[in-house]
Order: C-alpha cells, then sequence, then structure tokens
C-alpha cells in the first residue's frame, strides 16, 4: 500500500510505515525534494509504486559511515545520485571560484555535499558494507560513464564507474532500468549478472559474451592522443540512439567499460505514470527551520510536458541525456498536476512554465525516427530545418489554451527554453501570436548565444539571419496586439571557435540594437557535450578538423569584456583586446566606437565612460530592448 507521506529518512519513519527492513537506501546529493522536477524523487517513487521499500540518505556526512548505516543494510542495495546537477558544476563558477550558495541544499548553504559527490558515496558505502550490490545514476554519472575530460582538473579521467567501484551505471532516464534492475535483484540475480539491460553500463575483465559492439579508443589511448580522444567522442554521438545504437566498450587497462545501448524512452502511458505518482511536491519538513530547499521555488508551480530534445546544441549535454526523441505527457495527465497545483496553499494563479528541455517541441522530429532512429550524420534544425522535419505547434497550443482555462488559473508562462528557428519554420504563425498574447511575462527569454556563424556553426545554432527574423516578427506582433513586451538574449562568451574577431562583432552586434546584458555566460566545459571535447581536443569531432579555442585566462577575460564593453570596470580589457584585433577604428568618438581613447580631449577617464554606459540603464530597462521593424534596430526602452 502506498501512503501519502513522504518516504523515511530514519527508522522511526519506518517503524510508522511498519516496515522492518528496506529494500534499497537512496543517497542523494540533494537535499530531499519530493517533487518531480528531482530525479531522486521519480526514481524512488517509481520504486515504491513498484512494490519496493526505499529510504532516503541525503546529503549524508562524507567523513564517517554513520549516515550510510543509518537503516541498516537493505536487502537488496544502495542507489545513488549527486543530485540534479553534476556536484562540481554545483560547487564551482566556469572561472573555478567556489560558489557562495546551493540552492539545493538547506537555505542555500554551501558545503552539505562533497567534491565528485558520487565517487565520495560509493566509496563510503564499500567501507560499510563491502558486497553491498551499489547502483549509481543521475547527470553525473550518466555524463562520465565514459573516460572523459574533467574541466576542474584539466585532465582525462576513468569512467566515474571505475572510480566509484560500483557495480552498475544507469544512465539517461533512468525509471525503467531501475525497476528491471529491482525485479532481477529481487528474483536471486546476483549484480554480476545484470548485464542486459539498455541504459546502464558496467565493467567486465573479460568481453567474450558481448556481441555486436564497437570498440571504441581506450582510456590511456585517449588520454595520451587528443585525436583519440576525439574519434572516441565522435562514435559515443553516433550511437547514441535507442533504435540504431550499439554496444560500446572502451578499455581500461585490464578492464572493459561496456555500455549497452540507450533504453527506449518512456511511452506517453508510462510518462503520465511517473508524474501521476504521490509527490508531496515540496522540500522534506524537517528543512523549514533551515530556510527550506531554494530551488523548489523554480518549479513548484512549474509543469514538466515533455522529455527529449532533438536540437542538438553543442554544447547542451541533453544528447547524452535525455536523447533526442521527444515523449510528451498527455494533455489529460498535466492538466491534472495543474489542479494539484493550484491547491496548494501558495498558488497565487500563475503557473510559471509549461515545457520541458525545448518548450515547443511535442512529438517526434519525423515518422522515421521513431522507426529507424535519429539521422547519424545529420540534424533535424541545423544548418537548415529538414525536409522531414514536422512542424506544428497546434498540440502545445492547444494545450495552453486548455491550462489558461482552468478558474483558478490567472496567466500561464512559458519560460523554458523556446527554439526560436522551430517558430520561424512555422508558417502559421498563430502559436507566436498566442505565445505573445498570453504567456509572455512581459520579457521573452531565448538563446541565440552568439551572432558570429563561424561561432554559430559550432554551436549547432541557426543562423543570425533566423533570429533577426524572429526577433523582428516578435516585435511586429507585439505591435500589433497592443502590448510593450520585449526579448532577453542570452549570450555566450568564448565557446570553441570564438575569437576575439567573433567576441567584437558580438560587441558590435550589441552596441547597434542599444541592449546592455548584465549577464554573461563563458562556456562552461562539462563532460559529455559535444563543446567540451572540441574544448579540449581543439578539433571538432564530427569534421575532424583543427579549430580555434579561447583559452588563457586573458583571452576569455577579453572576450567576455566585449559584450560588457560599456562597464567601466572593462575598458582596459577592451582596449588591449581591439589593439590585439587591430580594431583601433572602434576606439574613438564616432557613433561605432565602443570605447573612447585615453588621454584625448573630451575622455574623463573612468567617470566619463561610465555616463556612457548609464545613459542605456534605466530600471530593469537596460535588461530589454525594443524593435525597430523598419530598420531591425533596438533601443532600450526607458519602461520599469
Amino acid at each position: 500500500m502506498i501512503i501519502k507521506e513522504f518516504l523515511p529518512i530514519n527508522k522511526d519513519d519506518m517503524d510508522k510505515r511498519g516496515w522492518e527492513r528496506l529494500d534499497f537506501v537512496l543517497v542523494l546529493g540533494d537535499a530531499y525534494v519530493d517533487h518531480p522536477s528531482f530525479g531522486g524523487a521519480i526514481i524512488s517513487r517509481s520504486l515504491e509504486n513498484a512494490g519496493f521499500k526505499v529510504g532516503i540518505v541525503a546529503q549524508p556526512d562524507w567523513k564517517s559511515t554513520k549516515d550510510i548505516k543509518r537503516f541498516g543494510r537493505p536487502r537488496l542495495g544502495f542507489l545513488i545520485t549527486a543530485g540534479n546537477l553534476d556536484s562540481m558544476v554545483n560547487h564551482y563558477t566556469v572561472s573555478k571560484r567556489l560558489r557562495s550558495k546551493d540552492s539545493f541544499s538547506p537555505g542555500g548553504k554551501m558545503g552539505l555535499r562533497p567534491d565528485r559527490a558520487t565517487i565520495v558515496y560509493s566509496n563510503l558505502i564499500r567501507q560499510a558494507y563491502k558486497k553491498m550490490p551499489i547502483i549509481i545514476g543521475g547527470v553525473e554519472a550518466s555524463l562520465r560513464r565514459f573516460a572523459h575530460y574533467d574541466y576542474w582538473s584539466d585532465r582525462v579521467r576513468k569512467s566515474i564507474l571505475i572510480d566509484s567501484t560500483a557495480d552498475l551505471l544507469v544512465y539517461g532516464m533512468g525509471e525503467n532500468q531501475i525497476i528491471e534492475i529491482a525485479n532481477n535483484l529481487n528474483d536471486g540475480l546476483d549484480i554480476k549478472y545484470i548485464r542486459h539491460i539498455p541504459g546502464t553500463c558496467y565493467i567486465t575483465d573479460d568481453i567474450e559474451n558481448v556481441y555486436d559492439y564497437r570498440i571504441i579508443a581506450s582510456f590511456e589511448e585517449i588520454q595520451e592522443n587528443k585525436r583519440n580522444f576525439a574519434r572516441a567522442f565522435r562514435i559515443q554521438y553516433e550511437e547514441q540512439d535507442p533504435v540504431t545504437g550499439k554496444v560500446l566498450v572502451q578499455k581500461h587497462r585490464n578492464n572493459y567499460l561496456v555500455q549497452n545501448p540507450p533504453a527506449v524512452p518512456l511511452t506517453q502511458t508510462q510518462l503520465d505514470n511517473a508524474y501521476s505518482l504521490p509527490y508531496m511536491r515540496n522540500y522534506h519538513p524537517s528543512y523549514e527551520k533551515l530556510g527550506g530547499v531554494p530551488a523548489i521555488r523554480e518549479v513548484k508551480h512549474s509543469i514538466i510536458s515533455e522529455r527529449g530534445c532533438f536540437g542538438n546544441c553543442s554544447f547542451c549535454s541533453l544528447t547524452f541525456h535525455q536523447g533526442r526523441i521527444i515523449r510528451s505527457r498527455s494533455h489529460g495527465s498535466i492538466i491534472d498536476e495543474a489542479k494539484k497545483i493550484t491547491e496548494d496553499k501558495d498558488f497565487k494563479g500563475y503557473i510559471h512554465d509549461v515545457g520541458g528541455p525545448t518548450a515547443n517541441f511535442r512529438h517526434a522530429a519525423c515518422d522515421k525516427q521513431l522507426k529507424k532512429g535519429a539521422c547519424k550524420k545529420k540534424q533535424c534544425l541545423f544548418p537548415n530545418p529538414c525536409g522531414n522535419l514536422k512542424i506544428d505547434h497546434k498540440d502545445y497550443l492547444e494545450l495552453l489554451r486548455k491550462l489558461r482555462e482552468l478558474p483558478e488559473v490567472k496567466k500561464v508562462f512559458v519560460r523554458s527554453g523556446l527554439r526560436y528557428d522551430y517558430i520561424m519554420a512555422d508558417k502559421d504563425e498563430e502559436f507566436l501570436k498566442e505565445l505573445c498574447m498570453h504567456h509572455v511575462s512581459g520579457q521573452l527569454k531565448v538563446a541565440p548565444e552568439h551572432v558570429s556563424n563561424e561561432v554559430l556553426n559550432l554551436m549547432g545554432k541557426p543562423g543570425r539571419q533566423v533570429y533577426e527574423k524572429f526577433v523582428n516578427k516578435f516585435y511586429e506582433i507585439n505591435e500589433e496586439i497592443g502590448k510593450k513586451q520585449f526579448i532577453v538574449p542570452y549570450l555566450m562568451s568564448s565557446h570553441p571557435g570564438s575569437t576575439l574577431k567573433s567576441a567584437i562583432e558580438l560587441a558590435e552586434y550589441l552596441r547597434d540594437i542599444g541592449y546592455y546584458p548584465e549577464q554573461v555566460q563563458d562556456f562552461y566545459p562539462t563532460p559529455g557535450t559535444l563543446s567540451t571535447c572540441m574544448y579540449y581536443t581543439e578539433i571538432n569531432p564530427l569534421t575532424m578538423k583543427q579549430i580555434y579555442v579561447p583559452k588563457s585566462k586573458l583571452d576569455k577575460a577579453m572576450q567576455r569584456a566585449l559584450l560588457q564593453y560599456r562597464s567601466p570596470k572593462n575598458y582596459d580589457l577592451v582596449e588591449k583586446a581591439l589593439i590585439l584585433a587591430k580594431r583601433e577604428d572602434l576606439i574613438g568618438f564616432g557613433p561605432k566606437c565602443l570605447i573612447r581613447p585615453k588621454h584625448k580631449e573630451g575622455f574623463k577617464g573612468r567617470k566619463g565612460n561610465d555616463k556612457s554606459a548609464k545613459s542605456n540603464k534605466v530600471g530593469k530597462g537596460n535588461n530589454r530592448y525594443k524593435g525597430n521593424k523598419k530598420h531591425g534596430k533596438r533601443k532600450p526602452s526607458r519602461k520599469k
């Protein structure tokens, strides 16, 4: 019987349920939040729904085995996830500085989980229970399943399965995998024989019984040679499809990492079921006195409507984690969740988001993808939309209409990723019009990332002209409907392939549209992405051609500064960049200049330059820009 309550976090909770022993203990790097936006919650509730008894050990003390032993020895095994983020990303900025806040910990407190949490927790369990089955999963394990480049140590590391000494690794969205593993263990099968499940990896010293596989360069080979690393990554990239993907084998000294093909995504019925489980939809009450868990605020009144993404941005890990096949929940399932949200005591009438990795993808890219798998050598949207791509927003539009008709709902916003190139490929403008009319909260955030086509090609993003057409159409529609709404573009500096010339091109674009970004994201080389492979090897693995990669602190600082060239603190870096790029024509007093020259008449030092910066800063207006449809230029809004 399933009880509408948090899963046990101690033996007293077990006693209340009448449980003498757990089947599984789930060790979490995050605080315990029982909400379907948290991977640990979905896995634990899925196991509970399948009849297994699960206890939660969240953020255990990693300097002793006391917390790990809290429930005693579980009957079937330990499960480990570092949390919703890689623990190193959670801890460190792209400049490798320690973050000041951990949104997934009580009160946002830092230091409640270790670096490389999956490895540390697994080794801790081995100390406490030497022969206990250990299964690792989540983003950290999933994206580190092969030998990989580790940005924080600036070296190639072994598969996380080797370093953690775990028995099995579940990669991707793991509901089906974990249930099948649990059933096998419950049937008495030793974990060393559970080697057949799609979406899992294991270590073996003999591949005699492995069939139809591709060998990729070994850990030692990719350590020694970056071209080997690039070739190995390309094979991994090509085989991440549940229909066509082959078994992959990578040698690590005397052992072999074996990756079974990806698991088939959940059916709509299975996905609906996963989100209908009895989640408490909040953090554990024990955290209340500590200030709660900040991460819940972003998702508590939001709805995940689908999984997967066929967008294939190079810097995104979705290809390696959720995959390219879209699986969407039914309208009924989503509306049921919306009704639960309206019953929350904190609900004010606003559903903050309805989406997923890409909100406006609600169906498979094409009919062929479901039968023959995603194309290995071709992408759905890049460099141009494929002729077979199904471009249709009708289902998503119908869903949004149903949600905004709910009596308790005042507004339904769309804040997760929208592919503007997919919107522009749709000949029917009805979706964009209704988006502007009903689902934008004053600002629409989209991600052009850059404007240099050289960089965009390596990012796997559409060309600059597609973004400009979208911007013009957005402002044209808003003018028609009498709304003053603004686009906020996400921009990235220092992506592989970005030179000073590219960064200056982006700075000039920002100058021309009158937009001054308060925040700019430096490229962050995280495991499992195409862009990270480019960063480490300085090779595009899809073409094996050499590319330029900004790596030095100075180069990265200059490129970042160029995107915020108006800031007085960036003056010296911008000046240096312009001189190095032989673009002194941008230093002067003309309307096209980025900065004024030093020691010249009219230059008043940092304060004088600061005046220029402030001219584009009015309340939140500097974070918005308004279009001029005739000329395609933007000017800062004066609306607060």
